[in-house]
Parts: structure tokens; sequence; C-alpha cells
């Protein structure tokens, strides 16, 4: 991707790449504010953010980029609830 590209059409090409992978029916949300991005959403998984994020850095190389990413861990716990 061409860093000199117009934000717009880094943010599609971005959002196209989500979509293509496996990180694409999460519901991100990338937004343009001033002269950064922001990355928000909530993600199943720590390896999921990794994921996202390695993808928005390599996309979105040479900006300032935010990740405001949830982890919605859906773990079965590992210990039995103790209830007072």
């Amino acid at each position: 991707m061409n860093d000199d590209a117009p934000v717009e059409y880094r943010i599609a090409h971005l959002k196209e790449r989500l979509a293509a992978e496996q990180l694409g029916e999460l519901g991100i949300r990338v937004e343009p504010r001033g002269s950064s991005v922001t990355v928000v959403g909530t993600v199943p998984t720590a390896n999921c953010r990794e994921e996202l994020v390695h993808t928005a850095r390599e996309e979105l190389a040479g900006m300032t980029v935010h990740f405001d990413i949830v982890v919605a861990e859906s773990a079965a716990p590992d210990h039995p609830e103790e209830l007072a």
C-alpha cells in the first residue's frame, strides 16, 4: 500500500483485508480522527487482537493508529466459583 494514498483509501483497503480474513465478522470499526486513525471493537481472544493490531499497523504504516480493542475471552472457568 502506498503511504501517500489518502487516509480514506487506506482505511477502505484495511476494511477489505479484515473482511477477507477471519477478523471480518468481528464488527471492528476503523475511524479517521484528525491526523490519526482509531481502531475500535471487541475480539474473542488475545490472538485475534494481536492479528488485528498487526494487520492494521501493516496497512496503515506511517500513520498514528490508536487501538481501543477489548478482549472478551469466553473460555470456561478453570476453577469453581465460591459463593459466600
